[in-house]
């Protein structure tokens, strides 16, 4: 099947990172242009689909090169602008953070992040009672979100305020998306398809499987993180989800097995109620066990543009995946620099048709 033939924009996927530019470009006015073209689109709950069972909040674990850092403060200023005029609808919620290191705590990244975080007279103090092998240990007020709802809202915000369509469907190439001889750009955001996608074939591209817990625990109020030598703990409530919370996890490289596992269930547990007291002290009921793969690529996520001929016309192909398990954090900001690669086209669309002499 083709892709539709009446759109300038295509974006190709629907996970966090396709959304995000999808609502970067319909903020400028060109949502009427845009077509999202997806296997999967929210509301489903694919594997192979991971937006949907994050457990989303904004903390120290993106990395600390100079475009995580401009990422992290565009979607913090995003998502606190969202939580504050809209955070009900949105899913998304400040909340109070403590997060630990094991070992090679990221200070530079500390210091970037408590320039702009809210409680910045005294953000992220270094905490003098630390769990046992911990080195290093900060706490501060950042955001939550409910991952799958917040895709939900983004998805009925495009197409109902905005006029973004979508489609469902599963492309053979990345050069199916330019069917139409209208389109002017496409923006491949697909994740880990980005690996096998003809056309673009990225060898640099990876899963890392992650399995979680969702649980209900009305008592767990914050987020808490634990960044250990190899693995990953965390506790992340989930706004507006009647207690619900998100615990974890695993960050298994090169590994894409979509099955869950008891033992590692029970090893979530054990860890989470020992970092967390409200969790450990509290009643809590564990609800289900998830498996998802997050879009991983050496040397971090691809945001640039391609000049590709299709059909002998030259076009724009802007590429921007490979978030890992920071899309939420770094989407928004991803979905920035991705437009502004094509500022040129952007520019020829919000002038409208020239008039004809």
């Amino acid at each position: 099947m083709a892709a539709p033939t009446n759109e300038a924009i295509v974006i190709v996927g629907a996970g966090i990172i396709g959304l995000d530019v999808a609502l970067v470009l319909a903020e400028r006015g060109l949502g009427h242009h845009i077509t999202v073209i997806a296997e999967y689109l929210p509301g489903d709950t694919s594997p192979e689909y991971t937006s949907p069972w994050a457990g989303s909040n904004f903390s120290g674990i993106s990395g600390s090169d100079k475009n995580a850092l401009r990422w992290d403060r565009m979607g913090y200023a995003h998502l606190a602008k969202l939580a504050s005029e809209r955070g009900e609808e949105a899913f998304v919620a400040r909340a109070h953070s403590i997060e630990y290191w094991d070992a090679n705590a990221p200070h530079e990244k500390i210091k970037a992040i408590s320039e702009y975080l809210e409680d910045a007279s005294d953000t992220c103090p270094a905490l003098h009672e630390l769990p046992a092998g911990v080195e290093y240990g900060i706490s501060c007020t950042t955001l939550t979100l409910h991952a799958p709802k917040h895709i939900e809202y983004l998805y009925a915000t495009l197409r109902d305020q905005h006029g973004v369509r979508f489609v469902r469907q599963k492309l053979d190439s990345i050069q199916a998306a330019f069917a139409s001889p209208r389109t002017k750009a496409v923006f491949n955001c697909t994740g880990n398809a980005a690996r096998t996608l003809p056309g673009v074939e990225d060898p640099k591209c990876y899963p890392t499987r992650g399995q979680v817990v969702l649980a209900r625990a009305p008592a767990v109020k914050h987020n808490v993180m634990r960044h250990g030598r190899d693995y990953e703990t965390y506790i992340i409530p989930r706004p507006r989800s009647n207690g619900n919370v998100i615990l974890g996890g695993y960050m298994q490289k090169g590994t894409s097995d979509a099955a869950t596992y008891s033992y590692e269930t029970e090893s979530i547990m054990a860890r989470t109620t020992a970092l967390c007291p409200d969790l450990r002290e509290r009643p809590h009921e564990v609800l289900a066990s998830f498996a998802g793969m997050r879009p991983s690529r050496e040397g971090g996520a691809r945001v640039e543009r391609e000049d590709i001929s299709v059909k002998g016309t030259r076009r724009a192909l802007v590429h921007n995946y490979g978030a890992g398990g920071t899309g939420f954090q770094a989407g928004y900001g991803m979905a920035t620099d991705a437009a502004a690669t094509i500022e040129d086209v952007l520019r020829e669309l919000q002038a409208g048709p020239r008039a004809r002499l």
